[in-house]
């Protein structure tokens, strides 16, 4: 596991789903649950079916033209005072001065204070928030703010626009994020892209479980650990995220798509 040197900043049946309050996020959110509770009749599994094809169609077409991504994750809940927030800000703005688009899930904490810090620096930021009950607001730093009623279609467009994850301190939703990655790294269905742990003190009990449990029972391999990179620095880890993205593995920014008038592909 590659680590920098350490800094210090700190059945059959149909289940029954219980009613959801009123309005279209809830209504969704009913939906989806319901979905999710088993066999449900033809006709709902066909329109859910649609409605998550046509999500992910619109996110394709405002995605399109993004250009090269580095998806921050990390958790909602730091405010603008937590040493985590300073350090997704200048996370942003570092990424942003490398050239890269920054994109997050839209929402407050730690994705705000990375939004905030590509605006900052003149980049460009870009939001997939999701719709919930009780609504979370999308922050004010985005060029562009992509809304889903799903989780996994949300996931699967901050993966696929971007040649590396940051992954800052966060809850479940940030592990599920780092976790997917990684496991579409380690199976092959994406390439070897950079993941990198931010907040060493946060993240070394999850590095000792992974080291003293998984790799000790055999469940990954040595090599798996390779996939992280570890630091508390924003500089080192853009470099990082630099030099490994584009040099070792020979990606490069791609050729610019064309846009289509026939298709409204308009603005930025």
């Amino acid at each position: 596991m590659a680590t920098a040197p350490e800094q210090h900043p700190e059945s059959t049946g149909t289940p029954r789903v219980e009613p959801a309050p009123s309005g279209r996020a809830s209504k969704k959110h009913q939906a989806e649950r319901l979905f999710l509770s088993g066999p449900q009749r033809r006709g709902f599994e066909l329109r859910l079916a649609l409605d998550i094809f046509l999500e992910f169609i619109r996110g394709f077409r405002r995605l399109h033209f993004v250009g090269p991504c580095v998806t921050v994750f990390g958790s909602a809940r730091f405010q603008e005072d937590h040493p985590y927030y300073a350090m997704a800000r200048e996370v942003g703005a570092r990424l942003a001065e490398a050239g890269f688009t920054v994109m997050t899930g839209g929402g407050p904490g730690i994705m705000e204070a990375a939004n905030r810090g590509a605006k900052e620096a003149q980049g460009y930021s870009v939001g997939c928030n999701i719709r919930l009950p009780h609504e979370q607001a999308s922050n004010p730093y985005l060029d562009v703010m992509v809304e889903f009623d799903h989780f996994f279609v949300r996931k699967t467009m901050l993966i696929k626009y971007s040649y590396a994850f940051i992954a800052l301190p966060g809850g479940f939703g940030t592990f599920d994020e780092v976790f997917e990655a990684l496991t579409l790294i380690q199976t092959g269905k994406i390439q070897n892209f950079p993941v990198v742990l931010m907040g060493r003190h946060y993240w070394q009990p999850l590095l000792d479980m992974l080291d003293n449990r998984l790799l000790q029972e055999k469940t990954i391999a040595p090599e798996d650990l390779n996939l992280l990179y570890v630091t508390d620095s924003p500089e080192d880890a853009v470099n990082y995220v630099r030099d490994i993205g584009l040099s070792r593995f020979g990606l490069t920014y791609g050729p610019r798509i064309k846009r289509r008038w026939f298709l409204l592909e308009w603005g930025r």
